[in-house]
C-alpha cells in the first residue's frame, strides 16, 4: 500500500513538472492578454486557434480548458498566468501584484512639407549649377591641361569654367564621357563659356593649383549662414582613391596590394551642417594636428560660441 501511494505521488509530481515545462513553451511564443477579470491564454497546439479564459487568484484559480475541467487541478494555462503575474508577499501580510507591462518606444518625428520637399528635389540640380557658377565668377584663367605643353596643347579656358566642370563632375557621380552632356547643357544655360574635353576635367582635378582655390570656395560658400551658426563640431573621415599600391612580400612569397586613401578633416556647423573649413591629410594624419587651423579658418568668418 505504501509503495502504491509513493508511485501515485510520484506520478502527480511528474505531471506537474511536465505542465510547467509546457508553460515555458507557451510563455516563449504565446501572447497573454488581460480582459477584465480574465486572462486569455492561447492553446499550445498550433492547429487550434483557441484561447482559454483563466481567472487567476491565490485560492482557487480556474481555467476553461479541458484539462482543468477533467482534473480540477492547475493546468499549464494557469501556470502561464503565474509567469505573467508576479506576486510579492510583504512582511505585513499584504500582497503587491506587479503585472507584465509592454513598453513601446515612440520615435520623435517631425512634420514634412512634402510639396516643398518635392520641389527642392526636382530643382536641386539646376540650383546647384546656379550657385556653383556664382561662386566661380572672377577666378581668372588656368591652363586647361598642365601636362601637355607646346603648340599641340589644348587652349586655355577660364579658371571659373575649369572649377565648375571639376566640381560638377564629382556632383554628377557619372563617368567623364557621360558627364559631357551635362557640360553642354550648362553652356547653353550660360554657366560656362566653353565645354572642356572630358579628359581635361580629370586634369583639372589632378592639378595642385586648384587645391587652395577649392578650399577658398568652401569657406566662401558658408558665409550666407554665418549669422545662423554659433556652435561648431570638428571631425574627419576617409576617402578611398582609385589607385593601388602594389609590392612583393618576401616573407609570404606573394604580391600584395593596398588601395590608397586620404583623410578629410572638416569643421561644420551643428545646426545647418554647413562646412566652414576643410583640410586634406594622409591616411594616418592625426585629428589634433588639424584642429587649430580648422578653428582659425572658421573664426575668420564666423563667431564661435561653442566647439565640440
Amino acid at each position: 500500500m505504501l509503495r502504491a501511494n509513493d508511485n501515485f505521488s510520484d506520478g502527480i509530481t511528474t505531471g506537474i513538472e511536465v505542465r510547467k515545462q509546457r508553460v515555458l513553451e507557451i510563455a516563449a511564443i504565446a501572447r497573454i492578454d488581460k480582459m477584465g477579470d480574465f486572462y486569455m491564454v492561447p492553446s499550445q497546439h498550433t492547429l487550434r486557434h483557441t484561447k482559454y479564459r483563466v481567472r487567476y487568484s491565490n485560492e482557487a484559480p480556474t481555467c476553461t480548458c479541458p484539462d482543468f475541467e477533467t482534473r480540477g487541478c492547475r493546468c499549464k494555462h494557469i501556470y502561464a498566468v503565474e509567469f505573467y503575474v508576479r506576486r510579492e508577499n510583504n512582511p505585513d501580510g499584504s500582497t503587491t501584484v506587479t503585472e507584465q507591462v509592454t513598453v513601446t518606444k515612440t520615435r520623435k518625428t517631425y512634420p514634412q512639407d512634402w510639396s516643398a520637399y518635392n520641389e527642392a528635389q526636382m530643382n536641386e540640380k539646376d540650383k546647384f549649377q546656379s550657385l556653383l557658377a556664382d561662386l566661380c565668377k572672377g577666378l581668372g584663367s588656368l591652363p586647361a591641361s598642365s601636362s601637355r605643353k607646346g603648340p599641340q596643347g589644348r587652349k586655355t579656358i577660364p579658371l571659373s569654367d575649369a572649377v565648375f566642370a571639376a566640381v560638377f563632375k564629382i556632383y554628377s557621380t557619372v563617368s567623364n564621357r557621360r558627364f559631357n552632356g551635362d557640360l553642354c547643357d550648362a553652356k547653353e544655360k550660360g554657366y560656362i563659356a566653353k565645354v572642356p574635353h572630358f579628359n581635361s576635367v580629370l586634369n583639372y582635378l589632378e592639378n595642385p593649383e586648384l587645391y587652395p582655390i577649392l578650399l577658398e570656395l568652401i569657406e566662401r560658400s558658408s558665409l550666407p549662414l554665418k549669422s545662423v551658426e554659433s556652435q561648431f563640431a570638428v571631425d574627419s573621415t576617409g576617402f578611398t582613391a582609385c589607385r593601388f599600391v602594389r609590392w612583393f612580400d618576401i616573407k609570404y612569397n606573394r604580391f600584395s596590394a593596398e588601395q590608397q586613401w586620404v583623410k578629410a578633416h572638416i569643421c561644420c556647423g551643428t545646426k545647418t551642417n554647413v562646412v566652414t573649413a576643410v583640410e586634406i591629410g594622409g591616411k594616418f594624419s592625426a585629428d589634433p594636428l588639424h584642429l587649430p587651423s580648422l578653428v582659425e579658418s572658421t573664426a575668420k568668418n564666423c563667431e564661435i560660441a561653442e566647439l565640440r
